[in-house]
């Protein structure tokens, strides 16, 4: 599926979001020296990798060597993970760089880049740590992890191999200015990665030890379950009539349950709430706090925020969409009545931010449906569908656009898309054509060029079987099967991907905006966000549309204002003058609790 017709028209020649406007076109090259292992290379490169100098370094001495290049200087690296976190520790930022790792991920894959750049890139198998095709016989889950990071090269020669590689494949890629936005935004958002680790999530031990407590009860001795937890346990049991019933072995609880004429197939609490037994109330309260536990407990506590910072480990591009995971931590999944303890510092406020409907409202830019695009101006998008006489609640809109955009066709949402088709054909079209390339068996690409990965020769062979004059009913029915889950990935890849590509140009853009505020005196600073953002406004937390800024409360109102720019900033550099807009649920508060 190739980008909407128009694309073209829609978006600027771009350098790296948030950037300082730039002087003469240099790239600053930092590697290892295969022959000394304790020695760094530093290359000068034109835009086209040709060699203007070669210098050496101590591998300690790097972060001098990146602080005295200034801020206007662009790196090229294999892995911001590999190189940025001594840096930083050291005091310096990094405003620009180019992650060879990550952009190779995308470019090897991309539709906009074709013929021998292609090829090239696709041989160059050691650059492969970061891309993960896609199960034998599936289509890939859209918020599964792509394969965890590994080492790739990271001689001198190999990086520039691979540098060379990527220039020219965005050079003669059909839609180059997005694969240049794309790459600048992706490396942008491997740096704030390593700094969001580094700085750390104001945390008060306090308010989560306070508010364990009032769910579970006392933190109870090494290996013994808390108070509430073995009450609630207790009852169950009790309800089960059996008090030996374990619960948290699923095969063994639904022994229990089935023992007692609840015949459940899973513990699901979905599954669980739709019987009425005298052990399922009890039962579910018991699964929500040992969730609660083993997920956010005392034990986390002490692990992931011990010096009043949570640091968790983010992998920016580690969904397959381009969204961001974690690796350990749980940053995506904070639980909300947690989020009081997310707690400024004395001094220092927070601003947290989220969008609202971004997916839906990606979706009207892309396809260009601007009366989806008006029933979103300025107000909940799916108020706005009600007020357009399309469906009569707003449940029932919101259910009928997630429908659209993940392939939903039974209830509910398969009796409401039908008037969603009508009302916005342009945005519906989009989706529907994304499904039917993918049930086809093809590649759908994201705005800025990230494309999906292509189908599996598992996924070819079941199809194949299906086509074959002597296939079985059953044959037919899994390759029908087979192509619509894969349609319904595809429909939603297309949005999802491109509503993290604005989410990361609204994050690049920020940040540099936050890096040009003043600092603060250390007196009134925050020691335990490190050297950089101790003294300084600073992005603290990311999840796919929301942010958290730490900043001096003296400049909290500065700090407001640079998100809402940023946001819409982000919006005209991918959509031009189209006429959408991405409103912001936007606070300025001590703590991060949600009311």
């Amino acid at each position: 599926m190739r980008l909407h017709p128009r694309a073209h028209r829609r978006i600027r020649a771009v350098t790296a979001p948030g950037a300082a406007p730039s002087g003469p076109s240099r790239w600053r090259l930092l590697a290892r020296d295969p022959s000394q292992s304790d020695t760094a290379v530093v290359l000068t490169l034109t835009d086209d990798a040709a060699v203007l100098a070669r210098d050496r370094c101590a591998i300690d001495d790097v972060p001098r060597i990146v602080a005295d290049a200034g801020a206007s200087a662009r790196w090229v690296w294999s892995d911001t993970t590999r190189w940025y976190p001594a840096i930083l520790a050291a005091g310096h930022v990094v405003a620009r760089c180019r992650d060879l790792r990550l952009s190779h991920a995308i470019l090897r894959r991309s539709e906009l880049v074709a013929g021998p750049d292609a090829t090239a890139l696709r041989d160059a198998a050691p650059w492969d740590a970061a891309v993960a095709d896609p199960a034998p016989a599936s289509a890939p889950a859209l918020f599964d992890l792509e394969a965890a990071p590994a080492g790739v090269p990271d001689d001198v020669d190999a990086v520039l191999a691979e540098f060379t590689r990527q220039q020219r494949a965005v050079a003669t890629a059909a839609e180059g200015s997005r694969l240049r936005l794309l790459l600048a935004a992706e490396s942008a958002g491997a740096l704030l990665a390593v700094e969001l680790h580094a700085a750390g999530l104001p945390w008060n031990r306090g308010v989560h030890e306070a508010l364990l407590e009032e769910a579970l009860g006392p933190r109870p001795a090494p290996g013994t379950a808390p108070a509430r937890v073995q009450e609630l346990a207790g009852i169950v049991r009790t309800a089960l009539g059996d008090p030996a019933a374990s619960l948290d072995s699923q095969p063994k609880l639904l022994r229990s349950l089935h023992r007692v004429g609840v015949l459940a197939r899973s513990t699901s609490r979905w599954e669980l709430a739709e019987y009425d037994h005298p052990a399922i109330a009890p039962l579910l309260a018991y699964k929500k706090l040992t969730r609660l536990l083993s997920a956010n407990g005392w034990a986390w506590l002490d692990e992931w925020a011990p010096d009043g910072r949570f640091r968790p480990v983010y992998v920016p591009g580690g969904v397959v969409t381009g969204r961001w995971a974690s690796s350990g931590g749980g940053a995506l999944q904070l639980p909300r009545q947690l989020r009081p303890a997310v707690r400024a510092d004395d001094g220092w406020m927070l601003v947290v931010a989220d969008v609202a409907q971004l997916e839906p409202r990606v979706l009207a830019a892309m396809s260009g449906d601007a009366a989806l695009a008006q029933a979103a101006r300025g107000r909940d998008l799916y108020e706005g569908i009600v007020d357009s006489g399309v469906v009569a609640t707003r449940q029932e809109a919101k259910i009928a656009l997630l429908g659209a955009m993940y392939g939903a066709t039974t209830g509910d949402s398969g009796r409401l898309v039908p008037a969603l088709r009508r009302a916005y054909p342009r945005a519906m079209a989009l989706v529907d054509e994304a499904a039917t390339v993918g049930e086809q068996g093809g590649v759908v690409t994201t705005w800025l060029g990230r494309s999906s990965p292509a189908a599996g020769a598992g996924w070819r062979d079941v199809q194949g079987v299906a086509a074959a004059p002597e296939a079985a009913e059953a044959d037919r029915a899994h390759a029908r099967r087979s192509a619509r889950d894969r349609g319904r990935f595809t429909r939603n890849f297309v949005v999802q991907g491109t509503a993290a590509e604005w989410a990361l140009a609204w994050l690049a853009d920020l940040r540099g905006e936050l890096a040009a505020l003043p600092s603060v005196d250390p007196v009134a600073g925050a020691p335990a966000s490190g050297p950089v953002f101790g003294r300084r406004a600073h992005l603290a937390f990311f999840l796919h549309d929301e942010i958290i800024v730490h900043t001096p409360a003296v400049h909290a109102d500065a700090v407001a204002a640079a998100v809402r720019r940023s946001a819409d900033r982000a919006t005209r550099l991918l959509f031009g003058a189209f006429p959408i807009d991405f409103p912001l649920d936007l606070r300025i508060t001590a703590d991060a609790g949600k009311a």
